[in-house]
């Protein structure tokens, strides 16, 4: 009997063919994967949501826009980018905390959550009015160690310091460790804008004033300014207005302090290819998904099937007989 089954499989090479892509089919429904050691690529991208994030001094599709709202175009177009296997987290910065979203999760299997995640940031979010980027340093790695695997970090932020640093509340991270491969992404101009001031329904009511942030001297700065309190008046005229700017200068700085990179976020591509240089987060034994290559092979064998078995040879057959007919009918004409 097997071998009656053997002999009409080795005769029938057109339903060799198709049984063959079917069964390779039928395990790809089971997806797959084999063991292979590779780089596993992991994230957190952490975007500043404090109030000079909301200062429109940038462009979107040639029309101003706040720096939150570029923010958030330029991750969705990042995360459209991330090949499948790739884990990530949205962390959001205010203050001096940072807090996840949630521990990094697939890209592909999880993208209108993140998109979704994306879609949500908003000034409002904050639980602090000032922001202290390098207090949130030491913050970060605290977060990143309470994830379940590594995770590399990519941090958008205009680079403003509220209150201004002076020699009291200036945090030494000189002997900081934790930042090797961070990459912070600077938003906004240089020309920079007023800070608007949005109520709890994001209507604009004024813009913050000079006053706001001036420096006030000496233990005042640090103790009334750090729990999140603010002169809550508004710019009295259009000169008296604080006018917030992208302050590379200060971002370069810092991240040459810890150790971190830095970029400016004007331009995807070289946002991209500054995140593709960042070392892996780790590289492990990961399964990697074939059934897009059993898939293929079936579909090849399922195109093999219909086709002739010495497809050159019945070609070259078929020319000579056209060429035959050709002749015959030109002999018949004359």
């Amino acid at each position: 009997m097997m071998k009656k089954i053997i002999n009409y499989f080795r005769h029938r090479r057109d339903v060799s063919l198709l049984a063959t892509a079917l069964l390779l089919l039928v395990i790809a429904l089971f997806n797959p994967s084999i063991p292979l050691k590779r780089n596993i690529y992991s994230y957190i991208l952490v975007v500043d949501i404090s109030q000079s994030m909301n200062v429109i001094d940038t462009l979107l599709n040639g029309k101003p826009t706040s720096r939150i709202a570029y923010t958030q175009n330029m991750l969705h177009r990042i995360i459209g980018e991330m090949p499948c296997g790739t884990n990530v987290s949205i962390g959001i910065f205010a203050g001096v905390s940072i807090s996840a979203m949630y521990t990094p999760i697939e890209v592909c299997d999880n993208f209108s959550a993140i998109e979704d995640t994306i879609d949500h940031l908003d000034w409002r979010n904050a639980w602090s009015g000032n922001t202290r980027l390098r207090e949130g340093v030491l913050t970060l790695a605290r977060v990143i160690r309470g994830f379940p695997e590594p995770a590399q970090v990519v941090y958008f932020t205009d680079g403003e310091e509220a209150p201004k640093l002076h020699a009291f509340n200036t945090r030494d991270l000189t002997g900081f460790q934790g930042a090797d491969g961070w990459l912070y992404v600077g938003i906004g101009s240089e020309k920079g804008a007023a800070i608007p001031k949005l109520d709890d329904k994001n209507q604009l009511i004024g813009y913050w004033s000079n006053e706001s942030f001036a420096l006030q001297p000496g233990i005042a700065q640090i103790s009334e300014q750090n729990l999140g309190t603010r002169d809550d008046n508004v710019a009295g005229d259009t000169n008296d207005r604080f006018i917030s700017k992208l302050d590379e200068t200060y971002l370069k700085s810092m991240t040459k302090e810890i150790g971190a990179d830095y970029i400016r976020g004007d331009n995807l591509q070289n946002v991209l290819a500054a995140m593709k240089a960042q070392k892996p987060a780790r590289r492990d034994v990961a399964p990697f998904g074939i059934k897009w290559i059993l898939a293929t092979l079936a579909s090849l064998l399922f195109l093999a099937a219909y086709m002739p078995k010495h497809p050159v040879k019945e070609l070259t057959e078929s020319y000579n007989v056209w060429l035959a007919r050709r002749k015959a009918r030109k002999l018949r004409i004359d």
